[in-house]
């Protein structure tokens, strides 16, 4: 890289005065709100389980760079919108990264990072989903007396030979078809799977999991599954059953349905021929598909608007009024749909372009990871401010890419942002949040 400190760059001039620029500002970063990650990974401890979950079979007396700080490196890197491994080449020298990493030297490049994605396997995907679901029950300050879990699953495209890639039909492309599991806004699992089999692959074994330690962890809890219709399984119906679990799914629509549905969807019609509005009747009738058990009971909604008819179906073991149930319970689930977005667009966990499987999966890993910890700045740092309800792209470019003049001594470590910043006490609240405990 040339030397350009002594080069002055001349602009035209404005108001008589001249312009001139040079290279010689000394230590700047443009990441000065990696501190705040930090705040709330030092809240968490989530890096350093993360850490203490997965082996490392590095002689310790001759690295250089502590897995730990690997882990932090590549999951704030996600946060701040970093997606490559080769984007660390330059960052490992902003000693922004350095001060939130605790270290005075150089950090690690992207081949070491490269390295820590490949030694992963299924023994250490396995315990980073565990200490996931160990911070969500710490997060809580007290038992919650009700919980909805909700399971989606969505696509996540390839684009060369990576290992378990398969043509998905309804998708139209070759991708993997991760499973999520989040409560409310909280992330649980992130489990990548391939996308040649059924949308509900592995969903019963996972929820049989996270209803054993949850109920571990508050046994009076009320626990209730929402899904799509992706995951309407007799057998997933049953042992909710079984198990005490509530759960509110969609069904797939089909002639038997619409015709159960028939006489609401007529008043429906009725009502829009007369009115020319929207019309919706909410009523229950009592289903069983070909392959179920036994009949349970189904919400059926008749909705008729100008585009025509709109039927739509969910089974249900919650007592209540239909259309409430519908509209308050059921319906929800979309925000589960927004936080899938800020997984996959917000925090690029659809960028599995690694040739080995297990990588891939570990890389799905580690932008969950960046997702917690943008979450608890959310949650914790950003309650009561116009940003509690922001998104994660929105979060990262109002205060976590904040230009930062660093002066580094043997005593003091000083971060100077600029005097103009438009969010500084929404910044200073989320420092106060963080760090209370």
């Amino acid at each position: 890289m040339p030397n350009c400190n002594s080069e002055e760059l001349a602009f035209p001039s404005f108001d008589r005065r001249k312009i001139a620029a040079n290279f010689a500002g000394g230590d700047v970063s443009s990441d000065g709100g990696v501190m705040l990650l930090r705040e709330a990974d030092r809240r968490l401890g989530l890096v350093a389980a993360l850490d203490g979950v997965l082996p490392d079979p590095r002689a310790q007396a001759l690295i250089v760079h502590r897995q730990v700080d690997l882990l932090r490196q590549r999951i704030y890197g996600l946060a701040l919108g970093y997606e490559d491994l080769n984007d660390h080449e330059t960052l490992r020298h902003d000693l922004a990264w350095q001060t939130a990493l605790e270290r005075t030297e150089t950090l690690a490049g992207d081949s070491t990072l490269c390295r820590l994605e490949q030694r992963v396997d299924r023994q250490a995907a396995v315990a980073f989903h565990e200490v996931l679901l160990e911070k969500f029950i710490a997060s809580c300050s007290t038992a919650p007396s009700e919980l909805i879990l909700d399971f989606d699953a969505t696509d996540d495209r390839v684009h060369g030979n990576q290992e378990g890639r398969h043509f998905h039909g309804y998708y139209g492309d070759w991708c993997f078809l991760p499973l999520y599991v989040f409560c409310g806004e909280q992330l649980l699992v992130a489990y990548l799977r391939p996308s040649n089999s059924d949308a509900s692959r592995h969903a019963w074994a996972i929820l049989k999991l996270l209803t054993a330690r949850l109920r571990q962890a508050w046994p009076e809890v009320k626990l209730i599954l929402r899904a799509d219709s992706g995951f309407c399984r007799w057998k997933m119906l049953h042992w909710c059953e079984w198990a005490s679990v509530d759960y509110i799914i969609g069904v797939a629509r089909n002639a038997r349905l619409q015709a159960l549905g028939a006489e609401l969807m007529g008043q429906a019609t009725s009502a829009f021929a007369a009115s020319g509005g929207k019309q919706r009747r909410f009523g229950w009738i009592d289903y069983a598909a070909g392959t179920w058990d036994r009949e349970r009971r189904v919400i059926a909604k008749a909705e008729v608007t100008a585009k025509g008819e709109n039927p739509r179906f969910v089974v249900t073991s919650l007592e209540g009024d239909a259309q409430e149930l519908y509209d308050r319970v059921y319906c929800a689930r979309g925000e589960m749909e927004n936080r899938i977005k800020e997984q996959q667009l917000g925090l690029f966990s659809d960028r599995t372009s690694c040739r080995s499987w297990w990588a891939n999966q570990f890389r799905v890993l580690l932008s969950a990871a960046a997702y917690v910890l943008v979450e608890t700045i959310r949650r914790v740092g950003l309650q009561g401010t116009e940003l509690a309800r922001a998104q994660v792209t929105t979060i990262r470019l109002k205060l976590l890419k904040i230009g930062t003049v660093i002066v580094r001594n043997t005593r003091r470590i000083r971060l100077l942002f600029s005097r103009a910043y438009p969010h500084q006490e929404v910044f200073v609240h989320a420092v106060a949040a963080l760090g209370r405990t």
